[in-house]
């Protein structure tokens, strides 16, 4: 648990874009998914190539970087920096992740300039971050060091990413393949999933009131990752094939402890209402799980089906439901403490819980589940159509998420 402070919290409204552009993202990716040919394409077809980087960068660590905007300063009990770098990071990454999408589909020739965009905003992230830290004078806890491990894998994971564009273009000549391979463990398993080991042990005990659980599972998970994730990433520059199988298991192995330490905090916790933040999670979790058994199945048959539905169910499952499920969290809080919080002792203020459209957030997490599983069925069967129903599914999913994030701001 951790105090808030006044003192530590920028103003939401330079939070806010991020998380409204990050689910504008995932509705865009939803429906560029009906673009996707599934009986003819694999997983390093240029469009699918362009709807990860939508979803990864325009989802993903556009929402990541808005809540890191506000939790770094609260677990650090420290100001940012320089809190207005933020004010040029959305932008950056926004029309940098546009330019990569259009490099990738339609001109390659365009990606090295929305690769050094990306770039110049991760840079500002990371430095503010870094900056950041450097302030502290308390003894690191576990959510600052996996904070200090994941930007460093973010930093390598970037310069990995302009090479690859460079390479992809053909400005310079590189093993696209090998070098992909760290790119992709670098930003995805070293900085989305540390990340992400981290702040779930800040805001999972604190919104299910969890107490006195142990702590070893996840720290020796963080550990586990680190070494696995540069294991593949030695690997990806030495064609060192041994030394990248180390680093799966490594990683697996981490993120089935990652998996018992949420059970754990589960057992734990205080508060025990299945709301719409425990069913994300429930449905997160579950999507991790089911993409470690299709991985086992992927060594034994050797179907690049199974790689496309693992992508698939860790992105839009497990990545897709732990961000919105912290959503329905994260935002109605930051609002309630602007907006309401000087109020309290002089009128009534609302709960976090008559913030939050319950009917609506409920539909969100039952249309988004259903285009999950359908879309992973039908990528599994090949079955263009069966694909398609579960990618309807995902877009109404995040036309409910969309309207709920706007009801939450604009609560009054």
């Amino acid at each position: 648990m951790f105090a808030i402070n006044r003192d530590f919290a920028p103003p939401f409204k330079l939070i806010a874009p991020y998380f409204i552009i990050g689910v504008l993202f995932y509705l865009l990716s939803s429906i560029f998914a009906f673009s996707l040919d599934i009986s003819s394409i694999g997983y390093l077809s240029p469009s699918v190539i362009a709807w990860v980087h939508l979803f990864l960068l325009g989802f993903i660590m556009m929402t990541i970087f808005g809540a890191m905007a506000q939790l770094v300063p609260v677990v650090l009990e420290n100001g940012h920096f320089a809190v207005d770098l933020y004010y040029i990071i959305w932008p950056l990454l926004l029309f940098g992740t546009l330019m990569m999408a259009y490099g990738f589909i339609f001109s390659p020739l365009v990606l090295p300039f929305g690769g050094l965009t990306v770039l110049i905003a991760m840079l500002t992230f990371l430095f503010d971050t870094f900056m950041t830290i450097r302030k502290i004078e308390k003894k690191l806890n576990f959510t600052m060091i996996s904070v200090i491990i994941a930007n460093i894998f973010l930093l390598l994971g970037v310069v990995f990413g302009i090479v690859l564009a460079l390479g992809y273009s053909g400005m310079i000549s590189i093993n696209l393949t090998d070098l992909l391979k760290g790119h992709v463990y670098l930003v995805v398993m070293g900085y989305i999933v540390t990340t992400i080991f981290g702040l779930s042990m800040v805001l999972i005990p604190m919104f299910g009131l969890s107490h006195h659980f142990s702590w070893r599972p996840i720290k020796t998970a963080l550990v586990l990752m680190s070494i696995g994730v540069l294991s593949v990433a030695i690997s990806s520059l030495f064609d060192l094939l041994t030394l990248s199988y180390l680093g799966y298991l490594l990683s697996a192995l981490s993120l089935l402890l990652y998996v018992f330490q949420m059970f754990v905090l589960y057992r734990t916790r205080a508060r025990k209402e299945h709301d719409v933040y425990a069913k994300s999670l429930y449905v997160s979790l579950t999507s991790l799980v089911s993409s470690f058994l299709l991985c086992i199945f992927y060594i034994f048959s050797k179907s690049e089906a199974m790689i496309l539905v693992t992508g698939w169910l860790i992105f839009t499952g497990f990545f897709g439901f732990i961000i919105s499920g912290h959503l329905y969290k994260i935002v109605p809080f930051l609002v309630w403490f602007e907006r309401f919080s000087p109020l309290v002792g002089k009128e009534k203020v609302p709960m976090l819980a008559d913030m939050i459209p319950i009917k609506s957030a409920n539909f969100q997490v039952l249309f988004s589940a259903l285009g999950v599983f359908i879309g992973a069925y039908g990528l599994l069967l090949s079955n263009n159509d069966l694909f398609k129903v579960g990618v309807s599914f995902l877009c109404i999913g995040g036309i409910f998420l969309l309207r709920n994030l706007i009801y939450i701001i604009r609560f009054k």
